[in-house]
């Protein structure tokens, strides 16, 4: 069974350096068993939750616009 998708931008176009706990789990998803925070993201360049531009990282502000995306 597959996770339902409803944060389309870390599928499609997120940043390359956007990090989040989800990426370092190698499970597959149990629909049976709550869902936790594993959306806690960072950026791979800062280590932080604030990106280079001093902005929030997270899949939605990670985009295009900013100084410091970086494309897959």
């Amino acid at each position: 069974m597959t996770e339902p998708t409803t944060l389309t931008r870390i599928d499609e176009d997120r940043c390359a350096q956007l990090r989040w706990k989800g990426m370092f789990i190698p499970a597959e998803w149990d629909g049976s068993v709550q869902r936790c925070n594993d959306r806690a993201f960072w950026c791979q360049k800062t280590q932080i939750p604030l990106g280079p531009d001093g902005g929030v990282v997270d899949e939605y502000e990670c985009h295009e616009g900013r100084k410091c995306y970086r494309p897959l």
